[in-house]
């Protein structure tokens, strides 16, 4: 066979994607609904086909023959056969049991196969979730386990689909303004397919309007609407944008935090007051029921607590939007969020909305400095549970960071860490304002209006500020330390620069990181997930970077992706 298209297709379900080759896009197109980007250094890039990407793709309305026909046409050689049996076989998994609305009985589960609703219903994690026989196709299911039954069928390979529809909710009207903007053409193809699907998850880079898509399908809902977001800051954040974007004045929308407790027609509450446990009860969990809630949207859904993931089993009637840059997990839960929120029905890659011109270009550096031989010593001979703090705060850092900000001096500079005494170290050297987890709502809110207005050029922050702070005119990141090897942290903090610029400028991230120590290692794995989106960083020695002109001019320098 003469070898032209772009995809090699390997019998452990792994794809090699050829970037440079003329019909890679189309190619990309056609896999990206069933696999997952694993990684994406500059010419190959691998994706996996995994269960969980055929069952997404599944209930995204794709089948087994437009699956089997994108391996084909774009395949260089020969599709293995067994690997084609297996997509298959796995999709066709997905639907053989389902929820539905029984007329008579109420909720139930049912099947197209009765073999197979034997074998879950012989099952531990079934046994309580299921009531009495309707018949031998059909059993009962108590409305409060319909998150997870799911869950748990999930778990013996055998997901189902869920056809048992939605309540309406108490109406409400919501409409877009659209005066002088308009939803742009992915954010509308992210509103329609979750609406069409139900519920479920859209992906979207920072800076690309996740905010709009919210605003979109509540204008399509037309109902009353619970927003769970991650902090107050955010939550007011998500008000403003509301206000100035849909029909909805500010008393229409209530915040429901740890400063204040209002249930309005749309109630934006934070994760942390929900999970707020008090003498082993979650006192405010009656939020839930409070109204009769048409949509529920979960901002950054690839941070839901393990306790909202128990709460939402009780919330399955009502539509959900689960919103995020990435549905990476260090927990591995992502199939939770597939059970539970839904499956992903809109995701686009970051250089894709890049090159549409919506989120900035962005250029990431990691600087490597050294420890010095007294410190090298210490790290060796300390207990292994503190040698990142130890080499993540090293003073080397400091000295660097501070250099990174006169160099980028005249442009909005976030310093961004881990550590609290590291970073109070650094705003004090740095003159600048510190934002951490004991900065008041207000003060935090008045520091942020001032870095957005320019009055403020550099701030540091804490990992407060990693999710939905919106600071549209950063341009610098500046990372010193993180919370170990978090790839969706990594993904955030990029995300605080890659706002599109009035002046088309692009964004910096630079990551500040400690040679031959963990450091190292976590930011090996931390990048993985920007370099699965395309980002490739480049490493620069630190003893270089100062003594040379602009990053990248230092001998010594590298370029990779992971």
């Amino acid at each position: 066979m003469e070898a032209t298209g772009p995809l090699i297709v390997q019998s452990d379900k792994t794809l090699l994607l050829e970037v440079d080759h003329e019909r890679a896009e189309d190619c990309r197109r056609a896999i990206a609904p069933f696999a997952e980007l694993e990684r994406a250094p500059e010419h190959i890039h691998t994706y996996r086909v995994t269960p969980l990407g055929l069952w997404n793709a599944r209930a995204a309305g794709h089948d087994a023959e437009q699956v089997v026909d994108a391996l084909v046409t774009y395949s260089r050689y020969p599709v293995p056969q067994a690997l084609l049996v297996d997509v298959a076989e796995t999709m066709a998994r997905y639907g053989r049991l389902s929820l539905v609305k029984h007329p008579a009985h109420g909720l139930v589960l049912q099947t197209t196969d009765r073999p197979v609703l034997e074998e879950v219903l012989r099952s531990k994690r079934i046994k309580p979730l299921v009531g009495a026989r309707v018949d031998e196709d059909t059993v009962l299911v108590h409305p409060s386990e319909r998150g997870q039954i799911k869950q748990a069928l999930l778990r013996l390979g055998w997901p189902a689909e869920d056809l048992a529809g939605y309540v309406d909710g108490e109406a409400h009207p919501i409409e877009l303004r659209e005066d002088g903007w308009q939803l742009r053409p992915y954010q509308r193809q992210a509103v329609d397919g979750f609406w069409h699907g139900g519920s479920g998850v859209v992906v979207l880079p920072c800076g690309a309007g996740k905010t709009l898509v919210g605003a979109g399908a509540m204008a399509t809902a037309k109902a009353t609407t619970l927003i769970l977001v991650t902090n107050t800051v955010s939550a007011r954040q998500w008000k403003a944008e509301l206000v100035r974007r849909t029909s909805l004045t500010e008393d229409e929308i209530g915040e429901y935090s740890g400063a204040r407790k209002e249930i309005r027609p749309v109630t934006i509450a934070t994760y942390q007051v929900l999970t707020t446990k008090r003498k082993g009860v979650y006192p405010h969990l009656e939020l839930f029921d409070s109204r009769d809630w048409g949509l529920i949207v979960y901002d950054e859904v690839h941070l839901l607590p393990a306790p909202v993931f128990k709460f939402t089993a009780d919330l399955q009637a009502r539509r959900r939007l689960g919103l995020t840059a990435t549905l990476v997990r260090e927990d591995g839960r992502e199939s939770d969020v597939f059970s539970l929120i839904g499956p992903k029905r809109f995701d686009a890659p970051w250089k894709e909305i890049e090159a549409q011109g919506y989120i900035a270009p962005a250029d990431c550096v990691e600087v490597r400095v050294d420890l010095t031989e007294s410190e090298r010593l210490a790290y060796a001979m300390a207990e292994p549970e503190e040698r990142y703090r130890f080499c993540a705060t090293t003073d080397s850092k400091r000295r660097v960071t501070e250099a990174l900000v006169r160099r980028h001096a005249g442009q909005q500079t976030l310093v961004i860490g881990q550590y609290i005494d590291q970073l109070d170290e650094l705003g004090e050297q740095l003159g600048a304002p510190v934002i951490k987890g004991e900065t008041s709502n207000a003060q935090r809110e008045k520091l942020f209006n001032a870095f957005r207005a320019g009055e403020l050029g550099v701030l540091v922050v804490s990992k407060v500020a990693n999710f939905s702070v919106d600071l549209p005119e950063a341009t610098v990141a500046i990372q010193v330390s993180g919370t170990f090897g978090s790839r969706q942290e990594e993904a955030q903090r990029l995300g605080r620069v890659l706002r599109p610029k009035a002046d088309g400028h692009e964004a910096r991230f630079y990551s500040v990181v400690a040679r031959d120590t963990v450091d190292q290692d976590f930011a090996a794995h931390r990048q993985r997930f920007l370099a699965e989106q395309g980002y490739a960083y480049r490493i620069v020695d630190a003893g270089d970077l100062l003594a040379a002109g602009e990053p990248g001019e230092a001998a010594g320098e590298e370029r990779y992706g992971v």
